[in-house]
């Protein structure tokens, strides 16, 4: 899968108080990511889209709420998110306040 697009492995930014803090506190970045990628081809992918040295990578798998309207009952999809740690003095300019 490395001649996969990165950006076709990191799908889009968490944006959250918790990420926000974590970001403030430990340099880490949340990111929602393609479920069939590993924590190599994240931290690649990173890396590749946002000129960045990650330190580390943690994944969690997230399923989707039950929600429902009346008496029709629907999941919302399920999704892999990735903590993403980088090195001391890096950063990513999106998250920026």
């Amino acid at each position: 899968m490395s001649a996969k697009n990165p950006r076709d492995v990191v799908l889009e930014p968490v944006v959250s108080e918790k990420s926000y803090d974590l970001i403030q506190d430990h340099n880490t970045y949340t990111f929602v990511v393609d479920k069939r990628t590993n924590k190599t081809e994240i931290k690649q992918a990173v890396q590749a889209i946002f000129g960045v040295r990650v330190v580390n990578v943690n994944t969690m798998n997230r399923k989707g709420k039950l929600k429902r309207t009346g008496y029709t009952v629907g999941r919302r999809k399920d999704a892999k998110r990735a903590l993403v740690t980088l090195a001391i003095g890096d950063s990513i300019d999106i998250f920026e306040v």
